[in-house]
């Protein structure tokens, strides 16, 4: 599929006698009547999107509420588990009282790790609202996780239509550990840069792709899986139209997407270095947190040693579940032949994530950006009858529900 925005053609009638309507402020093309443009472009693209907005509100609302009941049940703090809990800390007390100056030797307690773009958001929401600790987290994940699905939907409607695009945004609401996405987590924040980003590199802006990559580079690490897509992606496309006579305003915005893509993830870990006084100071801070790559060696071990053990932790099972069902489903997203720039973000998504021999529970989570894998599942559910897409998202919706519960009320660790 080649990148670049679709021509849009008018369907209103070319009848001479129709009358010329003229703002009554400004001359066509003001700041004014472009203002006004974009406000009723966004509109009618919230309207073309409200249907998965609202499958995947209604989605997650179910899961949250499933969740609530539960742990009310056991008599367990929802909010302290939402907005407090595990990593949710951790951005809470960087925004607080910042990062650490120096490496350490203590194992899984340097905050270098974590990147700086949520707990900014965190401590400039906290001048507005400083109470409840945890609000403001909790809220930009709320809010981005409506963002992202939004985004997903842009990018499944592009490819496949409204309906898979629809699909896709509620099958990434219904994973399995998909309440992260309304907990303090970086996740939902992260996959919204991701998603509008690749929107961006698909319909042919690049700057925008460039920029909301850079973003994402200081969202997570794994923001260099995205970088690399959009910059990859860029260049190919000047390498391809190199000794066509087309728009040299275009080519040049496509290179600063290509040179933007990358500076967040670069700049953090620049700074990192910089803090420490050594230039490897933030690969330094996750060896520390036994974060380093092996290409899968420890992840095949551990899924060997899950097989083989007689009773095996159900959260840790879902785990490999996952695993395994994202290879499969990276399988079918190469054979249906995706755009570039999906298989390379996912691909190295993967690969990060796979071949890390960090601790092993999380890995799920850290897919959860991973939505162009789910492509293949909407496309054939956008093709199947409305009763059987029904069935199906039904049932995973009720699947995500029963695991998020478990995942934060009977598997006691982080997600």
């Amino acid at each position: 599929m080649p990148y670049g925005p679709t021509p849009e053609t008018s369907t209103a009638p070319a009848s001479a006698a129709a009358p010329r309507i003229v703002p009554p402020a400004g001359r066509p093309g003001s700041a004014r009547n472009l203002s006004t443009d974009r406000r009723a472009r966004a509109t009618r693209a919230l309207r073309h999107a409200s249907p998965a907005l609202l499958a995947y509100a209604a989605v997650r609302l179910f899961g949250a509420v499933v969740f609530a009941l539960w742990a009310r049940r056991e008599h367990r703090d929802v909010w302290h588990l939402l907005a407090e809990s595990w990593d949710c800390d951790w951005y809470l007390r960087i925004a607080d009282k910042g990062y650490a100056n120096t490496l350490g030797t203590q194992i899984d307690a340097n905050n270098l790790a974590f990147f700086p773009l949520h707990p900014l958001l965190i401590r400039a929401g906290s001048v507005l609202v400083p109470e409840p600790r945890g609000a403001v987290g909790l809220t930009v994940s709320v809010l981005c996780s409506l963002l992202a699905a939004w985004g997903i939907f842009a990018v499944g409607d592009h490819l496949y239509g409204r309906r898979a695009g629809v699909l896709l945004a509620a099958l990434w609401g219904s994973l399995p550990i998909a309440l992260v996405q309304w907990m303090g987590y970086t996740e939902s924040l992260f996959t919204a840069l991701t998603a509008w980003s690749l929107y961006a590199v698909l319909t042919g802006r690049w700057i925008w792709a460039g920029s909301l990559a850079a973003l994402a580079g200081l969202t997570r690490p794994t923001g260099v899986a995205l970088a690399a897509a959009v910059s990859l992606t860029a260049l190919l496309t000047l390498w391809r139209t190199r000794r066509a006579k087309g728009d040299g305003k275009a080519r040049v915005h496509t290179l600063l997407g290509a040179l933007l893509a990358p500076l967040g993830w670069l700049s953090y870990v620049g700074w990192v270095g910089l803090r420490l006084g050594r230039w490897d100071g933030y690969f330094a801070v996750q060896k520390l947190w036994r974060n380093e790559w092996d290409g899968g060696v420890a992840t095949l071990r551990t899924m060997y040693d899950l097989l083989a053990a007689q009773r095996p932790q159900l959260f840790l099972i879902m785990v490999t579940a996952t695993l395994l069902a994202s290879v499969a489903l990276f399988v079918l997203s190469v054979g249906d032949r995706q755009p570039l720039p999906l298989l390379v973000f996912t691909g190295l998504l993967l690969l990060i994530v796979l071949g890390s021999k960090g601790v092993y529970f999380p890995r799920a989570r850290f897919l959860l950006p991973g939505f162009p894998l789910l492509l293949p599942l909407a496309a054939t559910l956008a093709r199947a009858r409305t009763h059987v897409a029904v069935t199906v998202m039904v049932a995973a919706a009720t699947t995500s529900a029963a695991f998020g519960g478990h995942m934060l009320l009977a598997w006691m660790g982080p997600p």
